[in-house]
């Protein structure tokens, strides 16, 4: 295949983004995103969960293994949870998540992504969206539904 068909292929990808999002900041901040009209690609589904704590590593291997290119986590920033701890509980759990994806499943870690958005930062989440979604879209469709499979 020529590189310019290569080329004209990758443009074309829309990834597929799942995003779970803690029901007091992160959900909040992609709502004031919309009201205020900031623009971000549509490639994205937002699941809200009461807190990121809540966002068990296997719903993110889930995700990968039904079709999602990637796959990102938003909560409080640390020092603001709601629930006290819970973000600092979903650090901890990410870091082992990304041990996980690297050395035994062999995913690419920049398919999964962990950040920190508060109620009032509607612009910071439309910019999040935008760069992950660049992101995804260089490195393309995700293909390693297998490995996840036979591991889960």
């Amino acid at each position: 295949m020529s590189r310019s068909r290569k080329k004209v292929k990758k443009e074309e990808f829309e990834p597929h983004i799942l995003v779970f999002c803690c029901n007091w900041c992160s959900y909040a901040g992609a709502d004031l995103a919309g009201v205020s009209r900031f623009q971000y690609p549509p490639n994205i589904r937002i699941i809200r969960v009461m807190c990121s704590g809540r966002v068990d590593p296997s719903f993110v291997l889930k995700a990968l293994k039904n079709g999602a290119d990637g796959v990102l986590v938003s909560g409080c920033h640390i020092g603001d949870c709601h629930y006290i701890t819970g973000n600092e509980y979903t650090q901890e759990r990410f870091e082992r998540l990304h041990n996980i994806l690297i050395k035994q499943l062999g995913v690419d870690p920049k398919r999964v992504r962990l950040e920190w958005v508060s109620a009032s930062e509607g612009k910071r989440f439309a910019e999040v969206i935008t760069e992950f979604t660049n992101q995804i879209k260089e490195l393309g469709p995700f293909r390693h539904y297998k490995s996840i499979e036979d591991n889960s």
